[in-house]
């Protein structure tokens, strides 16, 4: 069966029914200027992103053991680091001393003397008078804390491999959710999606979302551990002075929050004009041709200049609005950091501290400054990868389509009934109504019309392209809505108008009609339908690679490979859809031909605006405003002398004129 194109640029909807459906398009000028909608749920959106990494609790627990390990021996450093300064102050202080004393006689001599600063100090100090520095326990201090560091970053090294796996098989995971929610969800949601705007959020969202957690997870369990130990330690020295430190906590907390509240709208509003600009260029580019054409360069560059300018706006005010964060956090520690030196200082010089416990603290003060700016440095990463969640989350919460039926279709004869059909694009706007219409096995049905009278509408809605408001559509007597839409659509192939070809070969593009094929079916096919004429003038043949856009062929070589796609497939239906529009006059006869032969014991359905392609269907219906408005063969509807006479002479009235000028009497 050959695939309904998608790689348009303008949405899905029938050439002929778009008027009746209203399209939201991308990247008009101006638009989306100003606007910077806001989180509609970030907690919970935060939550739910989180979740996703359930599936791997044990890893991740694996992963918190680490992190607990690693910073327990970072913390740890400092401490141990301050009983070798305590050592080598102690030697140094007690070299300076007289041998033999103790330090009790040493401290009261400095108080006779008037000495008490020096004094008190001495005496909080764990010296020996006339001993200098002990550099086998230095030694060993600094091994130790030497260790410490290792261990911890070992630790550290094998729980960012973890989380990276983690965080990029929860992005594969999430990849996938979002293709398989592409292909449940119904085709009305995907033409209302401007296709760059939605290419958008399945790419540069997702990796957005995979690079923001990959920063952030990890510094957030690591920063949050850090402050939780090194308060911890900090209090287990002074407790006071923990106190005058953990003023940085509720300035941390204002300043995040102020920050959060006021880039989080414009982190949405960024990614939202991302994936509007993605539209335009999108669009752009497939319509390249039309631009040059129409001469509109100036029109297209104004309009990617106006939206490109806007994003370029939110961008820089999301990134500065974040970016205030840092310099406050890192004005608030550095006021920290002064304080403790100062007050530590006074505790050394009065014998309430020790030096060690002093230098230790210090540099807990620093540590516990540096992860709280770093979280809050985080919060524009934060706010950016939650921002692109929700994009993704709203294709995944898309209403997918009607539960698929469980009823097997019989050996198809062909037998295609419309009771009562009703539909429309939008509910306001009924297309289709009261639509009634029965085809035996076997039969041709031409479908003519003015453009926008539902002719395609018709055929997608046989294929399940679109549900039924009202009604229903039977083949061989089964309701089409309580039968599998694969099992449906595997019995009817389909060529398009518009010719839709992947990136591969001429004979892999075939070949997708029936992945099986032989070579010989597959050069069986080529040879019915014309393409093996212009195959061997390739320099590859058959090996020949094309792109999307068909390039290295002809507008009408791809229609004709398309046909040989659905010739291959060998479908018990077919529709056609304006199938030879692309294609030369002498071709398009070969090609009826071809198809004649292709429709033969089957049940086909033709779209044609060229009616000369359609004389000899046994059945011609004339749609005007989604009603059958005549039926009947070609002369049966030429004798009426009604819509279809009208239609005909329309196209035929010049060529007729000039060949007879009698031949426009009225009929009979």
């Amino acid at each position: 069966m050959a695939r309904r194109k998608e790689a348009t640029p303008a949405p899905a909807v029938p050439a002929g029914d778009r008027a009746a459906k209203p399209v939201r398009r991308g990247g008009g000028p101006g638009m989306g200027i100003g606007m910077a909608e806001k989180s509609k749920d970030f907690s919970g959106s935060a939550r739910r992103l989180l979740g996703r990494l359930a599936p791997y609790r044990l890893t991740l627990g694996t992963i918190l053991v680490l992190t607990i390990a690693s910073v327990t021996l970072n913390v740890l450093g400092p401490k141990v680091l301050g009983q070798a300064v305590d050592k080598i102050f102690a030697g140094s202080v007690g070299a300076l001393l007289p041998h033999g004393q103790s330090k009790a006689a040493v401290v009261a001599a400095l108080r006779a003397h008037g000495e008490n600063t020096r004094a008190d100090m001495l005496a909080g100090m764990d010296v020996v008078p006339g001993v200098g520095i002990n550099f086998d326990t230095v030694g060993r201090i600094l091994l130790t804390v030497l260790a410490l560091y290792v261990c911890a970053g070992v630790f550290q090294v094998i729980q960012a491999r973890l989380l990276n796996n983690v965080v990029q098989r929860s992005m594969n995971t999430l990849r996938k959710d979002v293709e398989a929610k592409i292909n449940k969800v119904p085709l009305s949601y995907l033409d209302g999606q401007p296709r760059g705007e939605l290419l958008s959020r399945v790419t540069n969202d997702i990796d957005n979302i995979g690079q923001s957690m990959q920063q952030t997870l990890s510094q957030l369990l690591v920063n949050g551990l850090t402050v939780i130990g090194v308060i911890v330690m900090m209090f287990t020295i002074s407790w006071w002075l923990t106190m005058v430190a953990m003023v940085a906590i509720p300035v941390v907390m204002v300043v995040t929050g102020q920050v959060m509240k006021r880039s989080q709208k414009l982190f949405v509003a960024q990614w939202g004009h991302t994936g509007r600009l993605n539209g335009q260029i999108e669009e752009t580019f497939t319509g390249h041709d039309l631009v040059k054409v129409f001469g509109r360069e100036r029109e297209v560059e104004a309009e990617f200049d106006t939206t490109n300018e806007a994003l370029a706006d939110v961008s820089w005010r999301a990134q500065f609005v974040s970016g205030l964060v840092m310099p406050i956090m890192m004005f608030v520690g550095n006021l920290q950091y002064v304080v403790v030196c100062v007050l530590g200082g006074l505790q050394v010089a009065n014998g309430s501290m020790s030096l060690g416990n002093v230098t230790a603290f210090v540099q807990y003060s620093r540590q516990f400054t540096q992860p709280l700016t770093q979280l809050a440095s985080m919060v524009n990463l934060m706010q950016s990868g939650v921002a692109s969640a929700e994009r993704v989350f709203e294709v995944l919460d898309a209403p997918e389509q009607e539960p698929e039926g469980d009823a097997k279709l019989p050996p198809t004869r062909g037998a295609v009934e419309f009771d009562d059909v009703g539909f429309g694009y939008a509910p306001d706007t009924p297309l289709i109504q009261e639509l009634s219409l029965r085809v035996e096995p076997g039969q041709t049905v031409a479908i003519v019309g003015p453009t926008g009278a539902g002719k395609t509408t018709l055929v997608n809605l046989l294929m399940r392209f679109y549900e039924l408001d009202s009604g229903r559509i039977l083949v061989d007597g089964v309701d089409i809505r309580t039968v599998p839409r694969g099992d449906l659509r595997s019995r009817i192939g389909m060529v398009l108008q518009d010719a839709w070809l992947f990136h591969g070969t001429i004979r892999e593009n075939i070949a997708y009609g029936q992945l099986n094929a032989t070579e010989d079916q597959i050069r069986a096919a080529a040879r019915a339908t014309f393409v093996d004429r212009f195959v061997h003038s390739l320099p590859e043949g058959y090996d020949t690679v094309i792109d999307e856009e068909g390039s290295g062929v002809s507008a009408g070589e791809r229609q004709l490979i398309t046909i040989a796609r659905a010739f291959l497939a060998d479908p018990a239906m077919l529709i056609l859809d304006e199938a030879t529009s692309s294609v030369d006059t002498r071709t398009e006869v070969m090609l009826q031909e071809a198809m004649a032969a292709l429709r033969s014991d089957r049940t086909s359905f033709v779209i044609a605006h060229r009616l000369s392609t359609i004389r000899d269907a046994d059945t011609i219906l004339v749609m005007e405003d989604g009603r059958i408005v005549e039926q009947g063969d070609h002369s049966e509807l030429l004798a009426a002398g009604g819509a279809y006479y009208r239609l005909y002479m329309s196209q035929f009235e010049g060529a007729m004129t000039e060949a007879d000028p009698n031949a426009l009497a009225p009929a009979p």
